[in-house]
């Protein structure tokens, strides 16, 4: 049940090309928040913010961020026992986190310009304050961990960690698979939710909402070494629990649901009298049907007059002329109207084109030229043309 997160566990586990010169900790550091001694090294060790915070976002008054994603709110480091410091090192309350990925992270910066959305369209503050009010305080991020510290360098290090934990809980896809989608009339329990993403985390996690509107989700670790390049694992939450109540919870759609597209409106059946006249790009002079069903393009002829009858169905209708009835044969699909026709296809109109079998678009092998008659095909040839109808 647990095979994806502890794949996800390892890779979070390698990151010494993410934290490249900071400090090597010792692979048998103490787990943070499970120490009985004070631990002095905290460039190891994550105190006293040791319990790490991955907080999601779920906005639809605005809607941020992809519709199948949840959204990143930020990594926050919280005392063990709820409570949490912020805003630590006014110094390093940077003012250009985007210039500073664009030259440390780049590929983090992409990512986080699609899922670590301000919901008031501000990205680029959000970031400043979460790195302001949360980085700062996260004591293995501090200048002095680093073996031959860069200025800005600690920044990389905070949002690449973030983003890589953040790709390692996909909440929309977890809840999609437990029947738990996005919807304007569904409701859905605490309980479930809470299995659907405990099964996958390994650890309750917090469930937020505002008025009974899933929005905010709190995943929880303890850390093996430092943020950099440690070993994530799922604690179990302290501080704030959940505040959606126990049913009647709303999980909103990020876009409103399309309307229907409008039925089209139905084109009576052709009845009467008229001309079936040819257009092609082909040729500008497209000509017409004659009786006997064929294309002709002679200049000076007489278009055949048709009779169309519509059928029962209040859609469809069939064509004649002085020769017969028409149809679509069988053998090689042609078109023809003759005494020789036994049983008349039939046809419909949209309105511009008569179709047939609902296409607008019949073929003949050739161009007809002078006095040819083109045979008509209601199968691909190598010409394609649309009929209209004149009545007369």
């Amino acid at each position: 049940m647990f095979s994806r997160y502890l794949l996800v566990e390892a890779s979070l586990a390698v990151g010494a090309a993410m934290a490249a010169g900071s400090k090597s900790c010792p692979v048998d550091s103490p787990l943070s928040c499970h120490n009985s001694t004070a631990v002095a090294d905290t460039c190891c060790f994550n105190a006293p913010g040791g319990q790490m915070l991955m907080t999601q976002f779920w906005d639809t008054h605005p809607v941020t961020g992809p519709e199948d994603s949840w959204t990143m709110h930020g990594l926050w480091p919280d005392n063990c026992d709820g409570s949490f410091e912020s805003n630590c090192d006014k110094n390093r309350a940077y003012k250009n986190i985007t210039q500073i990925l664009q030259g440390s992270a780049p590929d983090t910066l992409k990512y986080m310009q699609e899922f670590w959305k301000d919901y008031k369209g501000d990205d680029e503050t959000f970031w400043e304050h979460e790195f302001g009010k949360h980085g700062t305080c996260i004591s293995t991020l501090e200048p002095t961990c680093y073996a031959d510290y860069k200025p800005t360098q600690e920044v990389g290090d905070y949002f690449t960690r973030a983003v890589t934990l953040f790709k390692a809980l996909p909440s929309h896809e977890w809840l999609s698979e437990a029947g738990i989608v996005p919807s304007t009339s569904a409701t859905y329990t605490l309980e479930a939710i809470q299995a659907a993403l405990s099964a996958k985390h390994g650890k309750p996690v917090v469930i937020n909402c505002k008025n009974k509107e899933l929005n905010e989700l709190w995943y929880q670790y303890n850390i093996q070494g430092s943020v950099q390049d440690g070993k994530f694992t799922a604690a179990d939450p302290v501080g704030s629990g959940s505040t959606c109540p126990k049913t009647g919870i709303k999980y909103l759609p990020k876009a409103p649901p399309r309307p229907p597209a409008p039925h089209p409106q139905a084109v009576p059946p052709l009845s009467g009298k008229g001309r079936v006249s040819v257009s092609t790009s082909a040729s500008q002079d497209g000509g017409f049907l004659i009786s006997s069903g064929a294309w002709y393009r002679s200049k000076g002829a007489t278009p055949a007059t048709y009779t169309a009858t519509p059928g029962s169905d209040g859609a469809t209708f069939t064509l004649s002329t002085s020769k017969g009835k028409c149809a679509v044969q069988e053998k090689d699909a042609s078109f023809t109207c003759g005494s020789g026709v036994s049983a008349a296809s039939t046809f419909g109109y949209d309105g511009t084109h008569l179709t047939y079998d609902s296409k607008d678009t019949f073929y003949a092998d050739k161009l007809p030229e002078n006095n040819d008659q083109g045979v008509v095909y209601a199968t691909q040839k190598a010409v394609s043309f649309q009929a209209s109808w004149t009545a007369v």
